[in-house]
């Protein structure tokens, strides 16, 4: 059986390595899959709880448009969630127990997501950084070696990029208006910028999961590259609007082709992953309140589809 099974592994790493897609009923080792469980399980919480910080501005959006797609944003989120919770099922497991373990606080999602958002200008700065460095982690996962994983993020990637753009877009008018909103915009981006960086995860030499995740084309690029690649990409941006990014030791390194930039503060990192955040609490709060008033929603969807299931006997 051992041998049996060491060839089976074999097989399965060199079919990882010539970049083909394993799909569900293919044979998978243990660890592939528990990975690919915490993984996907993972970003679908962070794309439900991603709904909150938002969520609470939809009636206080300045006009009616930025009402509108502000909840066109939403409900994408809400589409992600559900995307990724069906892809893991493919999996073997139970959505059922994923949610539970959600609104438990036993499972994880993105750090990003225990910050408040006290201005419009948030919203903006939420658009532009957060799902900006959602675009940089996801565009590779197109590429993932996991087939369901892989075709979900085609979709949800196209509507991130929609995403980032009205979030630039929000910044942007800010600073064309009043002395007032560019002061805003600018505070939006000095709290936003650094948990967004933290989005990536710990650094490569710190991370648990980061290399064995590439060597298996879960993922295609480290945290730190990736990282590195947002900060690239974001510099011109907010210097062409009239932004100042909020780190003292940002410069150009010619050498390398990109920027240096400052130490992550990585104690308020974890702090934040052990649920010490400025909103862990109230996040789980919420999502366990609208999990219970929605409980009535589901028992009667479940009651509908028995009856039907009846007639049609």
């Amino acid at each position: 059986m051992q041998l049996y099974e060491k060839q089976l592994n074999e097989q399965f790493e060199a079919y990882i390595a010539d970049d083909n897609k394993i799909e569900p009923k293919d044979w998978m080792p243990d660890a592939y899959r528990k990975t690919l469980i915490r993984q996907i399980s993972q970003h679908a919480h962070s794309e439900v709880v991603g709904m909150l910080p938002e969520g609470n501005w939809i009636t206080r959006a300045p006009s009616l448009k930025r009402k509108a797609i502000l909840l066109a944003k939403v409900q994408d989120e809400a589409g992600h969630g559900l995307y990724l919770y069906s892809a893991c099922e493919t999996l073997g497991v139970e959505r059922e127990d994923l949610v539970k373990d959600l609104l438990s606080g036993k499972a994880k999602y993105s750090s990003i997501f225990n910050y408040p958002t006290l201005t419009w200008a948030d919203i903006g700065a939420i658009g532009w950084l957060v799902d900006g460095a959602a675009i940089m982690n996801q565009v590779p996962l197109c590429r993932c070696s996991y087939g369901p994983y892989a075709r979900a993020m085609v979709r949800v990637c196209k509507e991130e990029s929609f995403h980032q753009r009205q979030g630039y877009t929000i910044m942007m008018e800010l600073m064309n208006g009043t002395d007032d909103q560019k002061a805003m915009a600018q505070d939006a981006l000095n709290r936003w910028w650094w948990p967004s960086l933290m989005m990536f995860g710990p650094s490569d030499k710190d991370s648990k999961h980061s290399a064995q995740s590439m060597r298996w084309k879960i993922k295609r690029f480290s945290n730190d590259e990736l990282r590195q690649r947002m900060v690239d990409m974001t510099v011109p941006q907010a210097e062409l609007i009239g932004l100042k990014m909020p780190d003292p030791d940002l410069k150009w390194n010619e050498e390398k082709g990109g920027y240096d930039f400052g130490e992550i503060d990585w104690e308020e990192f974890y702090q934040v992953i052990d649920g010490n955040g400025p909103c862990n609490k109230d996040r789980l709060e919420t999502r366990n309140k609208a999990h219970d008033d929605g409980t009535w929603v589901r028992d009667a969807a479940l009651a509908y589809a028995e009856k039907q299931k009846l007639k049609r006997a």
